[in-house]
């Protein structure tokens, strides 16, 4: 069984927000809206978060802004709710194992420590996920990248089940297409661990991450949706990744029904 290890990071956010409420409002006024796409990049945001993580609220609130303020922009908000917290007073609704487990791997990869509010930017940077300036300068640099792979996603839906039709260029001899069905909003009380009494609002949470190998750049995937999938309040992202290395191109499924 793999060890936990939560890092005193986690620790020292909270400590850090309960300061940061000192600081004076001009210092606090960092932008919330997205940045003009400089080159041709993108940028993938992967929230790890928890609702037992009392420094996880702040994160979840200016990722919930980025998203909504990226309009057209190819920027990609994701929110993983990891399991390693259920034991801690709380059983988060939307955790799952395997969310943990990527986050051990972008560790594994990145060299950092486990820890919520983490955000890793295009599998290639962490930083916490509610540090506004980092967050930014992370986008800032994703969006002014020129990848060297493109990705087209077209979906279906039937009953219960998305037909996804993909096309990509570029070398895609090592990577996988990823695709993750994100509802966009969910309400939460909690009533038990760090955040007891509190009302969490949630945005962009992954609900189900599935991995495909690739075949001669165009083909056809099939994911299962959970039964209360609906496309006018979930979306599903897509983008090319080896393991958790670096994301070579990204999109969202564009339904044709």
């Amino acid at each position: 069984m793999k060890q936990i290890k939560i890092s005193r990071r986690s620790i020292l956010i909270a400590i850090g927000l309960i300061a940061g409420a000192f600081i004076s409002t001009s210092a606090m006024s960092c932008r919330t809206d997205v940045p003009a796409n400089t080159g041709n990049g993108f940028a993938v945001l992967e929230l790890f978060s928890s609702e037992g993580c009392s420094s996880c609220p702040p994160a979840e609130e200016l990722l919930a802004q980025i998203a909504a303020g990226a309009g057209t922009k190819p920027v990609y908000v994701l929110a993983y709710h990891v399991d390693y917290w259920d034991r801690l007073g709380w059983k988060d609704a939307f955790s799952d194992a395997a969310f943990s487990q990527r986050q051990y791997d972008y560790n594994t990869h990145l060299g950092a420590d486990v820890y919520t509010p983490q955000l890793v930017i295009n599998g290639t940077t962490e930083c916490i996920g509610s540090d506004k300036s980092a967050v930014h300068n992370g986008i800032d640099r994703a969006l002014a990248a020129s990848p060297t792979q493109t990705l087209t996603l077209k979906g279906n839906i039937g009953s219960h089940q998305m037909f996804v039709n993909y096309e990509t260029s570029g070398n895609t001899d090592r990577e996988e297409l990823v695709l993750a069905v994100v509802q966009r909003h969910a309400i939460s009380h909690v009533r038990a661990g760090e955040n007891e009494g509190r009302t969490l609002s949630h945005a962009q949470i992954v609900r189900k991450l599935y991995h495909f190998n690739l075949k001669d750049g165009q083909s056809k995937v099939i994911v299962d949706l959970p039964t209360e999938f609906d496309p006018k309040s979930w979306e599903v992202i897509g983008w090319l990744q080896n393991g958790t290395g670096p994301i070579k191109a990204a999109t969202r499924v564009i339904l044709d029904n």
